[in-house]
C-alpha cells in the first residue's frame, strides 16, 4: 500500500513531506521520492529502498520550495528502482499515485504515437504524460487534470503539482483513499489522517470519483463530470504524537507486548464487569430474526472471522458463511433477504474487502464492519461499525489488531446468542467472566518469552513447518503459519488437525516441525491422536497447551510451551499470542526485516 503526501504553505515543504512519509512507513514500500517547486520549476529527489536513503539524498542536495508532493512506493508495474520511484512527470507536471491504472497500456500506445516520450516502466507515468499532452495542447492545469481523470480506468489516488503554479495542487480518488488537510494558511494531502496528524486535525475525505483543487487557502471538490460538490471537514481522532518503538527492538515486538492492554481496552468498551453482560452500541441489527451472516475479509482478519464463525454458530445458532474477499464477489453468491454482511479489517481500506462490502450492499444486506480505523472508507460505507481500539499498528504483520478483532467478535457472538435465546444469562456471565480474564492471561503468555525463544531456535532451522489446530483453534493454526511465512520467509502451512492424515502427513519427517495449538478441552484427545501419528513418523512435535494438556503429551512433544488454563471459548484469543511471538523470534534469528518484510504492504489497496 503506497503512501501519498502533499503540502502547500509558507514553510519548506521537503522536511514536512519527509516526516509525513515516515508516518506512512508502516504501509510497506520499496522506494520513495519527493518533488517540490523550486523558483517555479519542478525538482525532485528519489531513492530505492528505505526512507533513510531519500533522507541522505536530500542531505547531499536539499530541495527548497513551499509546495511539494511525496510518495512511498510498493512496486506493481516496474521493478523497485530509483528510476521507477515516484514522483513521475515532465518539466510541466509531477505526479504521485497509489493504485493501478488498468488501461495504461492502451493510453501509453496512444500517447507515444502522439510524440510523448516515456522513461519508466510504470503505469503512473501514463497519467503524467496524459496531463502533459493536455498542457502542451493549451489547457490550463486544472482543465488538463480533469480531462486526464476522465480517461483513467482502475483504482487510484493521485496528487499532482504544476510548474509555474506554486499555490496549486490537484488530487483525485477512485478506489484508493485520500484525505485533504486544512491548516492555517497551508493545506495538505495525505493517504490517511495519520500522515497528516502532526500538521492538522481538520480533515476532509474524498469519495470515489471525487477530485479536488487545492490552494494555500482551501480546497474545492468536484465530481468526475466537473460539477462542484461539498465534502465535510471533520476533526480526526489521530494525534500528532510520535509513534516510537520505545525500548523495543522492533515495532512488532512493542505491539506484541501491547496485547494485554489492547484486549482489555476493547473488552471494556463492550462488557459491563458488574453485570457480566455484553453491552453493544445500537447497531440497528435484530439478531433474533437474522437468517444468516456472511463474513468476508483478507489475511489475518479472515482468520479472525473464521473463529467468529465458530462462535456465532455454536453460541448464537446463526448460520454463517466465510469467504476470502478476493474470491467472494466473483462467486456472485445469492444472499438472503434480511441477512447481515460482516467485514473485518484493520485498515478499513483493503480493496478486496471494500469491494465485498459493496457487493453485499448491492445484495440488500445490512453491513457491519469490525475495523481499527473509524474514519476509513469501509467505516464510512457501512451501516454500523464496531471499533477495535488497538491504536496504530505499525508492523506490517498484524498482531494486536488480530486479538482485538477476536475480542470484538466474541462479544458480538455473545450478544447475538443472548438475543436469540441460544445462551442463558448464566452462560453469558460465565463466558464474559472468561473474556475479562484474558488480558491477565495474555500478560502471562508474554512471560513465557524465553521458552518460546527456545522453540524459535529449533524452527529457524526448518525449511517447512506444519501448524495444526482443531475447532475454534484451527484458524489460529492458519494465523501461526501466515505469521511465520510473512516475516521469516519459512514455508509454513496451517491445517485442521484431523486433515493431517488426508495428505500433509506425507510431508512429515525429522526435518519438519509440527506445531500444535492444543489447549485441553472437548477436542484435545483427537488432536493428541494426530500428534502421536506425527511423532511416530519422526516429526518434531511442538505443543502450545495448558498444564493438563502438556501432561498428557509427555513423550510425544519435543518442546512444550505451557500456557494458563482458560475456558475453551476464549482459547483462540490467548493462543494467537504465542504463535505470533514465535514468528517474531524466528524472524529475528533469521535476520529478516521484521517490521517491513519483503514484498508485503500493511494494507493492500489494489486487487
Amino acid at each position: 500500500m503506497c503512501g501519498i503526501v502533499g503540502v502547500i504553505g509558507a514553510r519548506d515543504a521537503a522536511p514536512l513531506l519527509l516526516d509525513a512519509l515516515r508516518r506512512l512507513e508502516y504501509r510497506g514500500y520499496d522506494s520513495a521520492g519527493i518533488a517540490t517547486l523550486v523558483n517555479g520549476h519542478i525538482d525532485r529527489r528519489r531513492a530505492e529502498g528505505k526512507l533513510i536513503n531519500l533522507s541522505n539524498a536530500l542531505g547531499v542536495t536539499p530541495l527548497t520550495g513551499t509546495t511539494g508532493i511525496g510518495h512511498t512506493r510498493w512496486a506493481t508495474h516496474g521493478a523497485p528502482t530509483e528510476n521507477n520511484a515516484h514522483p513521475h512527470g515532465t518539466s510541466r507536471v509531477s505526479v504521485v499515485h497509489n493504485g493501478i491504472i488498468e488501461n495504461h497500456a492502451e493510453l501509453r500506445t496512444e500517447l507515444e504515437a502522439l510524440g510523448q516520450e516515456f522513461c519508466t516502466e510504470t503505469d503512473t507515468e501514463t497519467v503524467a504524460q496524459l496531463v502533459d499532452l493536455h498542457l502542451k495542447q493549451g489547457m490550463a492545469p486544472v482543465e488538463a487534470a480533469g480531462a486526464a481523470f476522465r480517461r483513467l480506468e482502475g483504482a487510484y489516488a493521485l496528487a499532482m503539482i504544476f510548474a509555474g503554479h506554486p499555490e496549486l495542487m490537484v488530487a483525485a480518488q477512485n478506489g484508493a483513499p485520500l484525505a485533504v488537510g486544512f491548516g492555517e494558511d497551508e493545506m495538505f494531502i495525505g493517504s490517511d489522517a495519520l500522515a497528516l496528524a502532526p500538521l492538522t486535525r481538520r480533515i476532509a475525505y474524498l469519495h470515489d470519483g471525487d477530485w479536488t483543487v487545492v490552494s494555500r487557502t482551501g480546497a474545492k471538490f468536484f465530481d468526475m463530470d466537473g460539477g462542484e460538490i461539498q465534502r465535510e471537514i471533520k476533526l480526526t481522532k489521530q494525534t500528532g504524537a510520535a509513534i516510537g518503538k520505545g525500548n523495543f527492538r522492533h515495532f512488532m515486538e512493542k505491539e506484541l507486548h501491547e496485547h494485554p492492554a489492547v484486549i482489555g481496552d476493547t473488552l471494556h468498551r463492550m462488557v459491563n464487569p458488574a453485570t457480566r453482560a455484553v453491552t453493544l452500541p445500537d447497531l440497528g441489527i435484530d439478531f433474533s430474526t437474522l437468517p444468516r451472516i456472511t463474513m468476508s475479509a483478507c489475511g489475518s482478519a479472515f482468520y479472525a472471522g473464521l473463529v467468529g464463525r465458530w462462535w456465532f454458530e455454536a453460541m448464537a445458532r446463526i448460520p454463517m458463511d466465510g469467504d476470502v474477499a478476493s474470491e467472494f464477489r466473483y462467486r456472485t453468491p445469492p444472499m438472503p433477504e434480511g441477512g447481515l454482511g460482516l467485514l473485518v479489517s484493520q485498515s478499513g481500506e483493503t480493496a478486496d474487502t471494500l469491494a465485498a462490502l459493496r457487493y453485499m450492499r448491492e445484495q440488500g444486506q445490512k453491513v457491519l464492519t469490525i475495523v481499527n480505523v473509524p474514519e476509513s472508507s469501509m467505516a464510512r460505507e457501512s451501516d454500523a461499525i464496531l471499533e477495535t481500539v488497538a491504536g496504530p499498528e505499525i508492523g506490517v504483520a498484524s498482531t494486536k489488531a488480530f486479538t482485538a478483532q477476536l475480542s470484538v467478535l466474541a462479544c458480538l457472538a455473545l450478544a447475538a446468542g443472548r438475543a436469540r435465546g441460544a445462551i442463558s444469562a448464566e452462560q453469558e456471565a460465565a463466558m464474559t467472566h472468561a473474556l475479562l480474564e484474558v488480558p491477565a492471561r495474555a500478560a502471562e503468555v508474554l512471560e513465557k518469552d524465553a521458552a518460546i525463544q527456545e522453540v524459535a531456535a529449533l524452527v529457524a532451522k526448518a525449511r517447512d513447518v506444519l501448524f495444526l489446530g482443531r475447532g475454534n483453534c484451527y484458524p489460529i493454526a492458519l494465523e501461526g503459519a501466515l505469521k511465520l511465512k510473512e516475516i521469516s520467509y519459512i514455508h509454513a502451512e496451517g491445517y485442521a488437525a484431523g486433515e493431517m492424515k488426508h495428505g500433509p502427513i506425507a510431508l512429515i519427517d525429522s526435518a519438519v516441525p509440527v506445531i500444535a495449538i492444543a489447549p485441553s478441552g472437548p477436542l484435545f484427545e483427537k488432536t493428541a491422536s494426530n500428534l502421536q501419528e506425527a511423532a511416530a513418523r519422526g516429526g518434531q512435535v511442538i505443543v502450545f497447551s495448558d498444564e493438563a494438556g502438556a501432561a498428557k503429551l509427555q513423550g510425544i512433544a519435543t518442546k512444550t510451551v505451557i500456557l494458563s488454563t482458560v475456558d475453551p471459548f476464549v482459547a483462540p484469543i490467548l493462543y494467537a499470542i504465542p504463535v505470533q511471538v514465535l514468528a517474531y523470534h524466528v524472524a529475528v534469528l533469521k535476520g529478516t526485516d521484521v517490521d517491513q518484510p519483503r514484498n508485503l504492504a500493511k494494507s493492500v489497496t489494489v486487487e
